[in-house]
């Protein structure tokens, strides 16, 4: 059985024992002229048009969204029980006013006997039925008009206990007792209607819980990974919450790993809450991000730069000191290289605070077509010839020289004495790369120094 069907049919069965209450009290309340049962039975009358409205309203809320709904219909649950609440206002209010009037009137001819005690004692006995079937109910699904109608019962369950109590005065010879009972049966139900009007309009106008609230927000924010947590919006739509949520990630976080963040996130809510639609939106925030990263991160980022490298960065008492060497294409001017450089300057000097000079020293980028390159065997002799002049190497493996349209690409492995220092080795690999680059026109040298 659908959990909408388990809602419908409690609801159902609900009502078939209120109109049967309702015609138990009703008939021996006008016979036995008591006002107090004839108010209770009025109020189960009432509860009948309140749990069709509650009836009508389940079913026009589990249509799904269209276009004019995004959210749904869920509120079409809400509204059905803030109609209901007005309606029990306003039959309250009138018993209330009937029982203050009878006070002034002499004491009836008919008073309540018997047959009054046995119909509020039916009745008691089909409001336990229905508190059973509506619990019931509410263990397998949920629902705003399961719990309105529940609500319900619970206030028919003191309401009727009331008239039954004011009937036994009225038997024991005090006639005052029924009116009585039917003025706190009416004040009982106008205040929980107040209530409920008042529950009903806050939903309506999507109020939620300030606990609830704060609850995601501290979820969200002892969510591994969340630098900060920008907004937080709930709103109900029946049984549904929907959540929209905003937060910060690392700037240096990747697309993947923003992703798992907001998935972690969205996982703790709907384990927290039950019925919860979240929906999440990530910001990028450059707190506590390594300035290196960030430096990487912006110059990239400026028109006309090929490639960064070489990045660093220090903190002195006067400010952050940064170099880095930039690679534009190798046919740019000057003029213009020195352009893209002082924009790099600027966009760094807007992400880092308190930047005292920036040194940037520029290269040409030659690209690499990605046609097959072909391999130039002639040359490989000059290039290892070259690196024989320098005895620290003591051996070289395997050079590999590729034509690549009007440039060699050069890669060679070389073996170093153990015992050198990688700037040493750095010292060494840079000359002969500069060398092989006077000798071979246009070549692009990368030497992989190992240990011997």
């Amino acid at each position: 059985m659908s959990l909408h069907n388990i809602k419908t049919n409690a609801l159902k069965i609900s009502l078939a024992v209120i109109l049967s209450a309702f015609a138990v009290e009703f008939l021996i309340g006008v016979s036995s002229n008591s006002l107090a049962l004839i108010t209770d039975s009025v109020h189960a009358i009432l509860d009948s048009i309140v749990t069709v409205v509650l009836l009508v309203a389940a079913k026009w809320s589990t249509k799904p969204p269209d276009r004019e709904h995004t959210y749904g219909h869920g509120k079409i649950e809400t509204m059905g029980s803030f109609v209901a609440g007005i309606i029990i206002l306003v039959i309250s209010l009138f018993f209330v006013y009937e029982s203050v009037s009878r006070f002034q009137e002499p004491k009836p001819l008919v008073v309540p006997g018997i047959l009054a005690i046995i119909a509020a004692v039916y009745t008691l006995g089909s409001i336990f039925f229905r508190i059973a079937i509506l619990r019931r109910a509410l263990q397998k699904t949920d629902g705003s008009t399961l719990r309105v109608d529940l609500y319900h019962a619970l206030m028919d369950m003191g309401a009727t206990s009331v008239a039954l109590v004011g009937i036994v005065f009225v038997i024991m010879g005090f006639y005052q007792g029924d009116n009585i009972a039917a003025l706190i049966l009416g004040g009982l139900l106008a205040a929980l209607s107040l209530k409920l009007i008042h529950k009903s309009g806050l939903e309506l106008t999507d109020a939620v819980p300030a606990n609830m609230v704060k609850r995601v927000q501290d979820i969200v924010s002892n969510t591994a990974g969340v630098m900060k947590t920008e907004s937080v919006q709930i709103r109900r739509s029946g049984s549904d919450i929907f959540t929209e949520i905003t937060i910060s990630l690392s700037a240096a976080s990747s697309f993947e790993e923003a992703h798992k963040i907001s998935a972690n996130v969205e996982r703790n809510i709907k384990n927290a809450i039950a019925n919860s639609n979240v929906t999440i939106h990530f910001e990028p925030t450059w707190k506590d991000v390594p300035a290196d990263y960030i430096i990487n991160k912006v110059a990239t980022s400026v028109q006309g730069v090929k490639e960064i490298h070489n990045v660093s960065s220090f903190t002195a008492e006067n400010g952050v000191f940064i170099s880095l060497h930039v690679m534009v294409d190798r046919n740019m001017s000057l003029e213009d290289a020195h352009n893209v450089s002082d924009e790099i300057e600027s966009q760094i000097k807007k992400s880092v605070i308190d930047v005292n000079h920036i040194t940037i020293h520029l290269e040409p980028y030659v690209s690499i077509p990605k046609s097959t390159p072909v391999e130039d065997i002639t040359i490989e002799e000059q290039v290892t010839n070259i690196i024989k002049e320098y005895p620290k190497v003591k051996k070289i493996g395997r050079v590999i020289t590729l034509h690549l349209q009007d440039i060699f690409k050069v890669d060679i492995d070389c073996s170093f004495e153990k015992d050198l220092t990688i700037e040493e080795v750095h010292d060494i690999v840079s000359d002969i790369e500069d060398k092989i680059k006077n000798q071979i026109k246009n070549a692009i040298v990368t030497i992989h120094p190992e240990p011997s």
